[in-house]
Protein backbone atom coordinates (compact mmCIF):
# COMPACT_ATOMS: atom_id res chain seq x y z
CA UNK A 1 0.00 0.00 0.00
CA UNK A 2 3.00 2.29 -0.33
CA UNK A 3 2.35 5.64 -1.90
CA UNK A 4 3.10 5.79 -5.57
CA UNK A 5 4.86 9.09 -4.97
CA UNK A 6 7.64 7.33 -3.11
CA UNK A 7 10.47 6.12 -5.24
CA UNK A 8 10.72 2.37 -5.73
CA UNK A 9 13.77 0.27 -5.00
CA UNK A 10 15.19 1.27 -8.35
CA UNK A 11 15.10 4.98 -7.48
CA UNK A 12 18.28 7.10 -7.22
CA UNK A 13 18.32 6.89 -3.44
CA UNK A 14 17.44 3.23 -2.91
CA UNK A 15 19.19 0.22 -4.31
CA UNK A 16 18.43 -3.38 -3.43
CA UNK A 17 20.85 -6.24 -3.98
CA UNK A 18 19.21 -9.65 -3.81
CA UNK A 19 20.18 -12.87 -2.06
CA UNK A 20 23.40 -13.90 -0.33
CA UNK A 21 25.52 -10.81 -0.78
CA UNK A 22 29.04 -10.79 0.65
CA UNK A 23 29.58 -7.30 2.09
CA UNK A 24 33.26 -7.04 2.76
CA UNK A 25 33.30 -3.32 1.98
CA UNK A 26 30.92 -2.49 4.81
CA UNK A 27 32.68 -4.13 7.75
CA UNK A 28 35.54 -1.95 8.88
CA UNK A 29 35.21 -2.93 12.54
CA UNK A 30 36.77 -5.98 14.19
CA UNK A 31 34.61 -9.04 14.62
CA UNK A 32 34.60 -8.74 18.40
CA UNK A 33 35.01 -5.94 20.89
CA UNK A 34 35.10 -6.29 24.67
CA UNK A 35 33.75 -3.41 26.72
CA UNK A 36 32.62 -2.96 30.29
CA UNK A 37 31.39 -0.12 32.41
CA UNK A 38 33.73 1.61 34.83
CA UNK A 39 32.90 -0.76 37.68
CA UNK A 40 33.87 -3.83 35.75
CA UNK A 41 34.01 -7.23 37.39
CA UNK A 42 36.93 -9.18 36.02
CA UNK A 43 36.02 -12.43 34.37
CA UNK A 44 37.11 -14.28 31.28
CA UNK A 45 35.04 -13.73 28.16
CA UNK A 46 35.05 -16.58 25.65
CA UNK A 47 34.88 -15.71 21.98
CA UNK A 48 32.08 -17.12 19.90
CA UNK A 49 34.58 -18.59 17.44
CA UNK A 50 38.08 -19.75 18.25
CA UNK A 51 40.59 -17.94 16.03
CA UNK A 52 41.83 -19.98 13.10
CA UNK A 53 45.47 -20.86 13.63
CA UNK A 54 46.33 -21.89 10.09
CA UNK A 55 44.71 -21.46 6.72
CA UNK A 56 42.14 -24.17 6.06
CA UNK A 57 42.00 -25.53 2.54
CA UNK A 58 38.62 -26.18 0.91
CA UNK A 59 37.05 -29.53 1.70
CA UNK A 60 36.18 -31.87 -1.13
CA UNK A 61 32.54 -30.84 -0.85
CA UNK A 62 33.32 -27.15 -1.10
CA UNK A 63 34.83 -24.30 0.88
CA UNK A 64 34.38 -24.13 4.64
CA UNK A 65 32.10 -21.24 5.55
CA UNK A 66 32.65 -19.64 8.96
CA UNK A 67 31.58 -16.04 8.39
CA UNK A 68 28.52 -14.97 10.38
CA UNK A 69 26.27 -11.97 10.81
CA UNK A 70 25.87 -10.14 14.11
CA UNK A 71 22.64 -11.95 14.92
CA UNK A 72 24.16 -15.35 14.14
CA UNK A 73 27.18 -14.59 16.34
CA UNK A 74 25.07 -13.51 19.30
CA UNK A 75 22.92 -16.64 19.09
CA UNK A 76 26.04 -18.79 18.63
CA UNK A 77 27.50 -17.44 21.86
CA UNK A 78 24.23 -17.88 23.69
CA UNK A 79 23.86 -21.48 22.45
CA UNK A 80 27.52 -22.30 23.07
CA UNK A 81 28.13 -23.28 19.46
CA UNK A 82 31.12 -22.28 17.31
CA UNK A 83 28.93 -21.24 14.39
CA UNK A 84 25.32 -21.10 13.26
CA UNK A 85 23.44 -20.72 10.00
CA UNK A 86 19.96 -19.37 9.26
CA UNK A 87 17.24 -21.96 9.80
CA UNK A 88 19.00 -23.86 12.58
CA UNK A 89 17.04 -24.47 15.79
CA UNK A 90 19.14 -24.02 18.92
CA UNK A 91 18.65 -23.77 22.68
CA UNK A 92 19.63 -20.23 23.59
CA UNK A 93 20.67 -19.13 27.07
CA UNK A 94 18.82 -15.94 27.98
CA UNK A 95 20.64 -12.98 29.53
CA UNK A 96 17.56 -10.90 30.40
CA UNK A 97 13.83 -11.69 30.46
CA UNK A 98 11.37 -8.79 30.65
CA UNK A 99 7.64 -8.89 31.27
CA UNK A 100 5.05 -6.27 32.18
CA UNK A 101 1.59 -5.85 33.66
CA UNK A 102 -0.26 -7.05 30.55
CA UNK A 103 1.57 -10.34 30.00
CA UNK A 104 3.16 -10.90 33.39
CA UNK A 105 0.17 -12.53 35.12
CA UNK A 106 -0.28 -15.04 32.30
CA UNK A 107 3.44 -15.77 32.22
CA UNK A 108 3.55 -16.37 35.97
CA UNK A 109 0.54 -18.67 35.77
CA UNK A 110 2.17 -20.83 33.09
CA UNK A 111 5.42 -20.93 35.05
CA UNK A 112 3.66 -22.19 38.18
CA UNK A 113 1.54 -24.68 36.25
CA UNK A 114 4.52 -26.26 34.49
CA UNK A 115 7.25 -25.96 37.11
CA UNK A 116 5.18 -26.22 40.29
CA UNK A 117 3.40 -23.85 42.65
CA UNK A 118 6.50 -23.56 44.83
CA UNK A 119 9.06 -23.39 41.99
CA UNK A 120 11.72 -20.70 41.97
CA UNK A 121 12.76 -18.74 38.90
CA UNK A 122 16.07 -19.64 37.25
CA UNK A 123 17.77 -16.35 38.16
CA UNK A 124 16.05 -13.57 40.11
CA UNK A 125 18.63 -11.01 38.91
CA UNK A 126 18.04 -11.64 35.20
CA UNK A 127 14.31 -10.98 35.29
CA UNK A 128 12.90 -7.47 34.86
CA UNK A 129 9.23 -6.79 35.67
CA UNK A 130 7.90 -3.38 34.60
CA UNK A 131 4.31 -2.18 35.05
CA UNK A 132 3.72 0.32 32.23
CA UNK A 133 0.76 -0.43 29.96
CA UNK A 134 -2.48 -0.02 31.90
CA UNK A 135 -1.35 2.07 34.86
CA UNK A 136 -3.16 5.36 35.40
CA UNK A 137 -6.68 3.94 35.20
CA UNK A 138 -9.49 3.03 37.56
CA UNK A 139 -10.05 -0.26 35.73
CA UNK A 140 -10.11 -3.01 38.37
CA UNK A 141 -8.64 -5.69 36.16
CA UNK A 142 -5.77 -3.48 35.09
CA UNK A 143 -4.97 -2.65 38.71
CA UNK A 144 -5.25 -6.34 39.61
CA UNK A 145 -2.56 -7.17 37.04
CA UNK A 146 -0.13 -4.80 38.74
CA UNK A 147 -0.96 -6.45 42.08
CA UNK A 148 -0.16 -9.87 40.60
CA UNK A 149 3.19 -8.57 39.34
CA UNK A 150 3.95 -7.17 42.78
CA UNK A 151 3.00 -10.40 44.58
CA UNK A 152 5.09 -12.56 42.25
CA UNK A 153 8.10 -10.25 42.54
CA UNK A 154 7.95 -10.37 46.33
CA UNK A 155 7.49 -14.12 46.37
CA UNK A 156 10.45 -14.68 44.03
CA UNK A 157 12.57 -11.82 45.43
CA UNK A 158 12.93 -10.34 41.94
CA UNK A 159 15.72 -7.79 42.01
CA UNK A 160 14.41 -5.58 39.20
CA UNK A 161 10.74 -4.97 39.85
CA UNK A 162 9.90 -1.35 39.08
CA UNK A 163 6.80 -0.93 41.22
CA UNK A 164 4.09 1.72 40.97
CA UNK A 165 2.30 2.54 44.22
CA UNK A 166 0.75 5.96 43.76
CA UNK A 167 -1.67 5.90 40.81
CA UNK A 168 -2.45 9.58 41.17
CA UNK A 169 -1.24 11.85 38.40
CA UNK A 170 2.27 13.21 38.65
CA UNK A 171 2.45 16.87 39.63
CA UNK A 172 3.71 19.37 37.09
CA UNK A 173 5.51 21.83 39.32
CA UNK A 174 9.23 21.31 39.73
CA UNK A 175 8.88 22.02 43.44
CA UNK A 176 7.06 18.74 44.00
CA UNK A 177 9.51 16.49 42.17
CA UNK A 178 10.98 15.18 45.40
CA UNK A 179 7.55 14.40 46.83
CA UNK A 180 6.60 12.50 43.69
CA UNK A 181 9.83 10.53 43.69
CA UNK A 182 9.17 9.53 47.28
CA UNK A 183 5.67 8.40 46.32
CA UNK A 184 6.95 6.32 43.40
CA UNK A 185 10.67 5.77 43.96
CA UNK A 186 10.84 2.62 41.82
CA UNK A 187 8.38 3.33 39.02
CA UNK A 188 9.99 3.81 35.61
CA UNK A 189 7.41 3.82 32.82
CA UNK A 190 7.46 2.28 29.34
CA UNK A 191 9.45 -0.94 29.48
CA UNK A 192 11.50 -0.56 26.29
CA UNK A 193 12.82 2.88 27.22
CA UNK A 194 13.26 1.95 30.88
CA UNK A 195 15.28 -1.15 29.98
CA UNK A 196 17.82 1.08 28.25
CA UNK A 197 17.86 3.79 30.91
CA UNK A 198 18.36 1.25 33.70
CA UNK A 199 21.26 -0.54 31.99
CA UNK A 200 19.57 -3.81 31.00
CA UNK A 201 20.49 -3.43 27.31
CA UNK A 202 24.03 -4.60 26.55
CA UNK A 203 25.87 -5.50 23.32
CA UNK A 204 26.20 -9.18 22.48
CA UNK A 205 23.48 -10.36 24.85
CA UNK A 206 20.08 -12.00 24.38
CA UNK A 207 17.11 -10.05 25.75
CA UNK A 208 13.62 -11.54 25.46
CA UNK A 209 10.40 -9.80 26.47
CA UNK A 210 6.67 -10.44 26.45
CA UNK A 211 6.09 -7.48 24.16
CA UNK A 212 6.53 -7.26 20.41
CA UNK A 213 8.53 -4.04 20.63
CA UNK A 214 11.25 -5.66 22.73
CA UNK A 215 13.20 -5.43 19.47
CA UNK A 216 13.92 -1.81 20.48
CA UNK A 217 16.93 -3.04 22.47
CA UNK A 218 18.63 -4.19 19.28
CA UNK A 219 19.88 -0.61 19.04
CA UNK A 220 22.53 -1.67 21.55
CA UNK A 221 23.95 -4.44 19.37
CA UNK A 222 22.12 -7.25 21.11
CA UNK A 223 19.57 -9.85 20.03
CA UNK A 224 16.23 -8.65 21.38
CA UNK A 225 12.82 -9.97 20.41
CA UNK A 226 9.31 -10.41 21.71
CA UNK A 227 7.98 -13.79 22.85
CA UNK A 228 4.63 -15.11 24.06
CA UNK A 229 3.52 -15.94 27.59
CA UNK A 230 4.10 -19.68 27.18
CA UNK A 231 7.70 -19.21 26.04
CA UNK A 232 8.28 -16.63 28.79
CA UNK A 233 6.89 -19.01 31.41
CA UNK A 234 9.40 -21.62 30.25
CA UNK A 235 12.26 -19.10 30.35
CA UNK A 236 11.31 -18.16 33.91
CA UNK A 237 12.01 -21.73 34.99
CA UNK A 238 14.73 -22.85 32.60
CA UNK A 239 16.61 -19.70 31.61
CA UNK A 240 16.72 -20.77 27.98
CA UNK A 241 14.52 -21.05 24.91
CA UNK A 242 14.52 -22.92 21.60
CA UNK A 243 14.92 -20.38 18.80
CA UNK A 244 15.34 -20.61 15.05
CA UNK A 245 18.24 -18.59 13.67
CA UNK A 246 16.85 -15.91 11.34
CA UNK A 247 18.44 -14.86 8.05
CA UNK A 248 19.52 -11.23 7.93
CA UNK A 249 18.46 -8.31 5.75
CA UNK A 250 21.00 -5.48 5.74
CA UNK A 251 19.99 -1.85 5.34
CA UNK A 252 22.83 0.47 4.38
CA UNK A 253 21.96 4.12 5.01
CA UNK A 254 24.44 6.74 3.94
CA UNK A 255 24.34 10.48 3.41
CA UNK A 256 23.99 13.47 5.69
CA UNK A 257 20.74 13.43 7.68
CA UNK A 258 18.66 16.51 6.74
CA UNK A 259 17.74 18.64 9.76
CA UNK A 260 14.03 18.06 9.08
CA UNK A 261 14.23 14.27 9.29
CA UNK A 262 14.25 11.94 12.28
CA UNK A 263 14.75 8.19 12.65
CA UNK A 264 10.97 7.73 12.46
CA UNK A 265 11.12 8.92 8.85
CA UNK A 266 13.87 6.40 8.11
CA UNK A 267 11.99 3.40 9.46
CA UNK A 268 8.74 4.47 7.78
CA UNK A 269 10.70 4.64 4.51
CA UNK A 270 12.04 1.12 5.04
CA UNK A 271 8.70 -0.39 6.02
CA UNK A 272 7.05 1.29 3.06
CA UNK A 273 9.75 -0.19 0.86
CA UNK A 274 9.55 -3.82 1.98
CA UNK A 275 5.95 -3.93 3.37
CA UNK A 276 4.64 -5.14 6.74
CA UNK A 277 5.59 -8.71 5.82
CA UNK A 278 8.87 -7.99 4.07
CA UNK A 279 11.06 -9.03 7.00
CA UNK A 280 8.95 -11.84 8.44
CA UNK A 281 11.18 -13.87 10.81
CA UNK A 282 14.26 -12.08 9.59
CA UNK A 283 16.88 -9.99 11.34
CA UNK A 284 17.16 -6.39 10.14
CA UNK A 285 20.69 -5.01 10.46
CA UNK A 286 21.21 -1.25 10.11
CA UNK A 287 24.61 0.12 9.05
CA UNK A 288 26.09 3.08 7.19
CA UNK A 289 27.31 6.59 7.93
CA UNK A 290 23.80 7.85 8.66
CA UNK A 291 23.20 5.16 11.28
CA UNK A 292 26.57 5.87 12.86
CA UNK A 293 25.55 9.53 13.24
CA UNK A 294 22.33 8.70 15.11
CA UNK A 295 22.02 9.05 18.88
CA UNK A 296 21.08 6.02 20.96
CA UNK A 297 17.49 7.19 21.29
CA UNK A 298 17.19 7.58 17.52
CA UNK A 299 18.68 4.12 17.01
CA UNK A 300 16.08 2.81 19.43
CA UNK A 301 13.35 4.34 17.26
CA UNK A 302 14.84 2.63 14.22
CA UNK A 303 14.91 -0.82 15.85
CA UNK A 304 11.58 -0.34 17.63
CA UNK A 305 9.52 -0.68 14.48
CA UNK A 306 11.24 -3.63 12.78
CA UNK A 307 8.38 -5.76 14.06
CA UNK A 308 6.04 -3.60 11.96
CA UNK A 309 7.84 -5.13 8.97
CA UNK A 310 7.49 -8.61 10.47
CA UNK A 311 11.11 -8.65 11.65
CA UNK A 312 12.31 -11.09 14.30
CA UNK A 313 14.84 -8.56 15.55
CA UNK A 314 16.63 -5.39 14.57
CA UNK A 315 20.26 -4.68 15.32
CA UNK A 316 22.74 -1.80 15.11
CA UNK A 317 26.49 -2.42 15.54
CA UNK A 318 27.78 -1.10 18.85
CA UNK A 319 30.24 1.79 18.66
CA UNK A 320 31.55 4.67 20.77
CA UNK A 321 28.04 6.16 20.96
CA UNK A 322 26.79 2.90 22.49
CA UNK A 323 29.67 2.56 24.93
CA UNK A 324 29.36 6.16 26.12
CA UNK A 325 25.63 5.74 26.75
CA UNK A 326 26.29 2.64 28.86
CA UNK A 327 29.16 4.09 30.92
CA UNK A 328 27.07 5.05 33.93
CA UNK A 329 24.28 2.52 33.45
CA UNK A 330 25.78 -0.93 33.94
CA UNK A 331 28.73 -2.61 35.64
CA UNK A 332 28.10 -5.93 33.90
CA UNK A 333 30.85 -6.87 31.41
CA UNK A 334 29.64 -7.27 27.85
CA UNK A 335 31.12 -8.27 24.51
CA UNK A 336 30.15 -6.57 21.29
CA UNK A 337 30.15 -8.54 18.05
CA UNK A 338 30.07 -7.44 14.42
CA UNK A 339 29.18 -9.06 11.13
CA UNK A 340 32.12 -10.68 9.39
CA UNK A 341 33.42 -9.30 6.11
CA UNK A 342 32.05 -12.24 4.17
CA UNK A 343 28.83 -12.71 6.15
CA UNK A 344 25.91 -13.76 4.00
CA UNK A 345 22.84 -11.53 3.86
CA UNK A 346 19.53 -12.55 2.36
CA UNK A 347 19.10 -9.10 0.79
CA UNK A 348 20.69 -5.69 0.97
CA UNK A 349 19.01 -2.30 0.66
CA UNK A 350 20.83 0.98 0.13
CA UNK A 351 19.44 4.43 0.95
CA UNK A 352 20.75 7.91 0.21
CA UNK A 353 19.21 9.57 3.26
CA UNK A 354 20.05 13.07 2.05
CA UNK A 355 17.34 12.71 -0.62
CA UNK A 356 14.53 11.57 1.67
CA UNK A 357 11.57 13.73 2.70
CA UNK A 358 9.36 13.74 5.83
CA UNK A 359 6.95 10.80 5.72
CA UNK A 360 3.76 9.53 7.30
CA UNK A 361 2.08 6.14 7.33
CA UNK A 362 -1.56 6.61 6.41
CA UNK A 363 -4.36 4.51 7.92
CA UNK A 364 -4.54 1.62 8.43
CA UNK A 365 -1.09 0.08 8.02
CA UNK A 366 2.50 1.09 8.88
CA UNK A 367 3.53 0.42 5.28
CA UNK A 368 0.91 2.77 3.81
CA UNK A 369 3.67 5.29 3.20
CA UNK A 370 3.20 8.80 1.84
CA UNK A 371 5.08 12.07 1.77
CA UNK A 372 3.84 14.39 4.50
CA UNK A 373 3.43 17.20 1.97
CA UNK A 374 1.11 15.03 -0.10
CA UNK A 375 -1.31 14.80 2.82
CA UNK A 376 -1.58 18.53 3.45
CA UNK A 377 -5.36 18.47 2.82
CA UNK A 378 -6.00 15.86 5.52
CA UNK A 379 -7.78 17.62 8.38
CA UNK A 380 -6.94 16.22 11.80
CA UNK A 381 -8.65 16.24 15.19
CA UNK A 382 -5.70 15.73 17.50
CA UNK A 383 -1.98 15.04 17.88
CA UNK A 384 -0.41 12.48 20.20
CA UNK A 385 3.29 12.55 21.12
CA UNK A 386 4.42 9.59 23.22
CA UNK A 387 5.07 5.80 23.39
CA UNK A 388 8.24 3.71 23.25
CA UNK A 389 8.65 4.91 19.67
CA UNK A 390 8.08 8.65 20.07
CA UNK A 391 8.00 9.49 23.77
CA UNK A 392 11.69 9.71 24.59
CA UNK A 393 13.50 12.85 25.72
CA UNK A 394 14.83 13.66 22.27
CA UNK A 395 11.35 13.23 20.78
CA UNK A 396 9.98 15.95 23.04
CA UNK A 397 12.98 18.18 22.36
CA UNK A 398 12.27 17.77 18.64
CA UNK A 399 8.60 18.70 19.07
CA UNK A 400 9.55 21.70 21.21
CA UNK A 401 11.96 22.84 18.50
CA UNK A 402 9.09 23.06 15.99
CA UNK A 403 6.79 24.89 18.41
CA UNK A 404 9.59 27.30 19.30
CA UNK A 405 10.42 28.01 15.66
CA UNK A 406 6.80 28.73 14.80
CA UNK A 407 5.90 30.99 17.71
CA UNK A 408 2.31 29.89 17.17
CA UNK A 409 -0.34 28.02 19.12
CA UNK A 410 -1.68 24.58 18.26
CA UNK A 411 -4.93 24.33 16.31
CA UNK A 412 -5.99 20.92 17.70
CA UNK A 413 -5.73 19.20 21.10
CA UNK A 414 -2.14 18.04 21.48
CA UNK A 415 -1.42 15.31 24.02
CA UNK A 416 2.02 14.63 25.48
CA UNK A 417 2.89 11.37 27.27
CA UNK A 418 6.54 10.96 28.35
CA UNK A 419 7.72 7.35 28.16
CA UNK A 420 9.41 7.18 31.56
CA UNK A 421 9.72 9.09 34.80
CA UNK A 422 13.19 10.22 33.70
CA UNK A 423 11.80 11.57 30.42
CA UNK A 424 8.99 13.26 32.35
CA UNK A 425 11.57 15.04 34.52
CA UNK A 426 13.62 16.00 31.45
CA UNK A 427 10.53 17.62 29.90
CA UNK A 428 10.31 19.90 32.94
CA UNK A 429 14.00 20.54 33.54
CA UNK A 430 16.13 20.38 30.37
CA UNK A 431 16.52 23.66 28.48
CA UNK A 432 15.67 23.48 24.78
CA UNK A 433 18.62 24.59 22.60
CA UNK A 434 18.09 28.09 21.23
CA UNK A 435 15.19 28.85 23.57
CA UNK A 436 16.99 31.12 26.00
CA UNK A 437 16.70 28.56 28.77
CA UNK A 438 13.07 27.52 28.33
CA UNK A 439 12.18 23.90 29.02
CA UNK A 440 10.00 21.68 26.85
CA UNK A 441 7.14 22.04 29.32
CA UNK A 442 7.27 25.84 29.12
CA UNK A 443 7.30 25.79 25.32
CA UNK A 444 4.42 23.27 25.25
CA UNK A 445 2.39 25.45 27.59
CA UNK A 446 3.01 28.55 25.48
CA UNK A 447 1.93 26.62 22.38
CA UNK A 448 -1.33 25.58 24.05
CA UNK A 449 -0.59 21.87 24.36
CA UNK A 450 -2.17 19.75 27.06
CA UNK A 451 -0.14 19.35 30.26
CA UNK A 452 2.33 16.42 29.91
CA UNK A 453 0.72 13.32 31.39
CA UNK A 454 2.07 10.76 33.82
CA UNK A 455 4.65 8.48 32.16
CA UNK A 456 3.21 5.25 30.73
CA UNK A 457 2.24 3.60 27.45
CA UNK A 458 -0.86 5.81 27.53
CA UNK A 459 -3.19 5.61 24.54
CA UNK A 460 -0.70 3.95 22.19
CA UNK A 461 -2.58 0.67 22.35
CA UNK A 462 -6.00 1.91 23.42
CA UNK A 463 -6.42 0.46 26.88
CA UNK A 464 -9.33 1.05 29.29
CA UNK A 465 -11.74 3.80 28.30
CA UNK A 466 -10.42 6.20 30.93
CA UNK A 467 -6.88 6.01 29.47
CA UNK A 468 -5.50 9.49 28.89
CA UNK A 469 -5.89 10.69 25.26
CA UNK A 470 -7.51 7.45 24.11
CA UNK A 471 -9.60 7.66 20.94
CA UNK A 472 -13.10 7.07 22.30
CA UNK A 473 -16.39 8.11 20.69
CA UNK A 474 -15.59 9.53 17.26
CA UNK A 475 -16.76 12.88 15.97
CA UNK A 476 -18.55 13.25 12.64
CA UNK A 477 -16.72 15.20 9.94
CA UNK A 478 -17.59 16.31 6.43
CA UNK A 479 -15.88 15.24 3.26
CA UNK A 480 -14.60 17.88 0.81
CA UNK A 481 -17.90 17.49 -1.04
CA UNK A 482 -19.88 18.24 2.14
CA UNK A 483 -21.30 14.73 2.26
CA UNK A 484 -21.40 13.30 5.75
CA UNK A 485 -18.75 10.61 6.05
CA UNK A 486 -18.35 7.75 8.45
CA UNK A 487 -17.75 9.26 11.89
CA UNK A 488 -14.02 9.26 12.59
CA UNK A 489 -11.40 10.95 14.70
CA UNK A 490 -8.16 11.63 12.85
CA UNK A 491 -4.95 11.61 14.88
CA UNK A 492 -1.33 12.27 13.93
CA UNK A 493 0.72 10.14 16.31
CA UNK A 494 4.36 9.36 17.05
CA UNK A 495 3.37 5.80 18.02
CA UNK A 496 4.13 2.65 16.03
CA UNK A 497 0.85 1.14 14.79
CA UNK A 498 -2.21 2.50 13.05
CA UNK A 499 -4.43 -0.56 12.71
CA UNK A 500 -8.19 -0.09 13.21
CA UNK A 501 -8.85 0.25 16.95
CA UNK A 502 -5.18 0.46 17.89
CA UNK A 503 -5.56 3.70 19.89
CA UNK A 504 -9.13 3.03 20.95
CA UNK A 505 -12.12 3.40 18.68
CA UNK A 506 -12.14 1.08 15.67
CA UNK A 507 -13.10 3.93 13.31
CA UNK A 508 -10.24 6.17 14.37
CA UNK A 509 -7.74 7.09 11.68
CA UNK A 510 -4.11 7.28 12.72
CA UNK A 511 -1.28 8.87 10.72
CA UNK A 512 2.07 7.71 12.05
CA UNK A 513 4.70 10.44 11.94
CA UNK A 514 7.90 11.78 13.48
CA UNK A 515 7.78 14.25 16.39
CA UNK A 516 8.70 17.00 13.89
CA UNK A 517 5.75 16.17 11.65
CA UNK A 518 3.40 15.66 14.59
CA UNK A 519 4.24 19.08 16.06
CA UNK A 520 3.93 20.80 12.68
CA UNK A 521 0.54 19.17 12.14
CA UNK A 522 -0.64 20.35 15.57
CA UNK A 523 0.12 23.93 14.54
CA UNK A 524 -1.95 23.80 11.36
CA UNK A 525 -4.72 21.32 12.08
CA UNK A 526 -3.73 19.37 8.96
CA UNK A 527 -1.04 16.77 8.22
CA UNK A 528 1.94 19.07 7.67
CA UNK A 529 5.49 18.79 6.38
CA UNK A 530 7.71 20.11 9.20
CA UNK A 531 9.89 21.99 6.73
CA UNK A 532 7.16 24.62 6.80
CA UNK A 533 8.50 25.61 10.25
CA UNK A 534 12.09 24.35 10.16
CA UNK A 535 13.42 26.20 7.13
Amino acid sequence: MASSAIASSSSPFINKVQKDVGLSTFSSQPSFSLHTAKKRNSRKITCVMAPQQTERKPATSGSVKTAMTMTEKILARASEKPMLSPGENVWVNVDVLMTHDVCGPGTFGIFKKEFGQNAKVWDREKIVIIPDHYIFTTDDRANRNVDICRDFSMEQNIKYFYDIKDLGNFKVELLVFLDELVANPDYKGVCHVALAQEGHCRPGEVLLGTDSHTCTAGAFGQFATGIGNTDAGFVLGAGKLLLKVPPTLRFVMDGEMPDYLLAKDLILQIIGEISVSGATYKAMEFVGSTVESLTMEERMTLCNMVVEAGGKNGVVPADSTTYKYLEDKTSTPYEAVFSDDQARFLSQYRFDVSKLEPLVAKPHSPDNRALARECKDVKIDRVYIGSCTGGKTEDFLAAAKVFLASGRKVKVPTFLVPATQKVWMDVYSLPVPGSGGKTCSQIFEEAGCDTPASPSCGACLGGPKDTYARLNEPQAILTPTDIASIPVKVCVSTTNRNFPGRMGHKEGQIYLASPYTAAASALTGFVTDPREFLR
